[in-house]
């Protein structure tokens, strides 16, 4: 008795999408006529039997995009959304929005709940344990299924999907080069994300800037951890010990701890002490005294993701490429770096 062969195989031998060998056998008018019979008489020679439940509720379009987003409390998460709300809008399109919370299981589960009909295609950002672990197993199979997903910021290459990001090693090296062009000798690398790509980018923009300049690199004061409470630990009495006279934080808890611990070790910002942070939300226009940073542009990463899934959607080609695109960012000087 021959094998059933699975969609999967049919579209690896044949060089096509799993989406679209699904729609061939299903007799979708968006298939050319020659390829439509390829793939059906292959399936007929594999002795393959289509559901055709499963492919009608498949090729259904929902006019839904599902979200998924590693933190809630994340002001530039909430910013990438609005980027994605305005163009699916826009577009005639829902949005489904789930919270990873950081969690392998919980990012596996909102993907295949989803994948299911719910929603056309996934627009997410990893969470911290699917990068800690390397696991990126979820997102290939969801989108072998013919579901498409586009990833932004937080990414994983060995996925082949469009991705957003920012350019998070040179935006390093760009702010570094203020703090050292406005006097800064004794320059502090604070991340509480150390174990995330971006915060490795950004700490390996730190020592390339310094490199860059000649200048050497004093491990007492670098702080990399892998979360909040590990960093706070880790701060008590840097301030005191070590006396920098610039902070590089690469997140805004880093920045945001390093800010107030500077003014309680009675630093004057930026006379003494100069700070640039990442991310861009309310809190640094706010704080007294401001804070500068490194805006990421998150409306504009949505919007790109966004269109970028809609394309892939609406798009009546049988194969697709996969496109990374890289977002500008921009130094915002505020109160806490002096002016060059």
């Amino acid at each position: 008795m021959k094998s059933k062969a699975t969609l999967k195989q049919i579209a690896k031998e044949l060089g096509v999408s799993v989406s679209t060998v699904s729609k061939a056998l299903n007799g979708s008018p968006e298939i050319s006529e020659p390829t439509k019979q390829r793939v059906q008489e292959y399936a007929k020679l594999k002795n393959y039997k289509p559901n055709v439940i499963g492919l009608n509720l498949k090729n259904r379009r929902t006019k839904t995009i599902a979200v998924i987003i590693p933190n809630i409390l994340n002001s530039f998460f909430a910013k990438v959304f609005s980027g994605i709300e305005k163009v699916a809008d826009e577009k005639g399109y829902k949005v489904i929005t789930c919270i990873s919370n950081e969690s392998l299981e919980k990012e596996i589960n909102a993907l295949e709940m989803l994948s299911n009909g719910t929603i056309d295609g996934f627009i997410l950002s990893i969470s911290e344990e699917s990068q800690k672990l390397q696991k990126f197993g979820h997102f290939t199979s969801i989108i072998n299924e013919g579901t498409p997903i586009v990833m932004f910021d937080r990414i994983a290459d060995e996925v082949n999907c469009d991705k957003v990001i920012v350019d998070d090693f040179e935006s390093a090296v760009n702010a570094m080069e203020h703090l050292i062009k406005t006097g800064c000798k004794k320059i502090a690398l604070l991340s509480a994300i150390d174990n995330l790509s971006v915060g490795k980018l950004r700490a390996k923009g730190f020592y390339q800037a310094l490199e860059n300049h000649g200048l050497k690199v004093d491990e007492n004061l670098v702080i990399l951890t892998n979360n909040n409470e590990e960093f706070n630990s880790k701060i008590g009495g840097f301030f005191i010990k070590n006396k920098p006279d610039g902070v590089f934080a690469v997140d805004e808890h880093a920045s945001v701890t390093a800010m107030k611990l500077g003014i309680q070790n009675g630093y004057k910002i930026p006379q003494d002490l100069s700070i640039i942070g990442f991310a861009d939300g309310v809190w640094s226009r706010r704080m007294t005294p401001s804070l500068s940073t490194v805006s990421q542009h998150g409306p504009e990463i949505g919007e790109v993701a966004a269109q970028l899934l809609i394309d892939k959607l609406e798009s009546e080609e049988e194969t697709f490429t996969y496109t990374t695109t890289t977002i500008k960012t921009e130094l915002r000087q505020r109160d806490s770096t002096k002016r060059r």
